[in-house]
């Protein structure tokens, strides 16, 4: 529980009493690897905090998986579009391996927004960080060349997240063939 609040004091200064108040609301979860968490067309009623372990979003597309989002120790992850508006999801969530999550509800997420304020700036400074890293991605995606998007992959995610992920995953999220993930690897290794 260390760790998340390590990772809350990067965004809010909660006092021992206010922390000790959420987590006293956490629950703790284990998924083994592939344990789907959230199924597409069901509401998303929990976010996660991942305290050991790696975890995905993706979507279906012509029985192909896209993924949107990968998460790692101390992370935050839903499937945020159907959590804030509590309608059916277009994703999945997923363990890509055995992971530890603590999760809070969302009745239990407007509880503590209303019991205190600094609730409700944490809420929406991880809904801000979410939005701004969604515009930087499509900004990526639509202007990035193969190789320029693998790169700033690498160099923009966590460590465990790069080695983890099998490359046809990396290969869905960054957009690209996995062909021509290979290529672009092969590239970057020899140069």
């Amino acid at each position: 529980m260390q760790s998340l609040k390590k990772s809350l004091s990067t965004l809010i200064q909660l006092t021992d009493t206010e922390f000790q108040f959420l987590e006293d609301k956490l629950v703790r979860h284990h998924f083994a690897t592939k344990s789907i968490i959230v199924n597409q067309e069901k509401v998303v009623n929990h976010i996660y905090f991942i305290e050991k372990g790696l975890l995905r979003t993706y979507y279906l597309q012509d029985s192909k998986e896209i993924n949107t989002y990968f998460a790692c120790e101390n992370q935050f992850i839903t499937v945020y579009s159907s959590f804030i508006t509590q309608t059916p999801s277009i994703e999945f969530l997923e363990a890509i391996e055995d992971s530890i999550v603590y999760s809070i509800s969302y009745n239990t997420m407007k509880e503590l927004y209303e019991f205190d304020s600094k609730f409700e700036k944490l809420g929406r400074i991880i809904a801000e960080k979410n939005y701004l890293c969604v515009i930087e991605r499509t900004r990526k995606m639509q202007s990035l060349t193969a190789k320029q998007k693998y790169l700033d992959f690498i160099e923009s995610h966590d460590k465990k997240i790069v080695t983890s992920v099998p490359q046809h995953q990396i290969a869905t999220y960054l957009g690209i063939a996995p062909e021509s993930l290979s290529r672009v690897r092969k590239q970057i290794s020899l140069s």
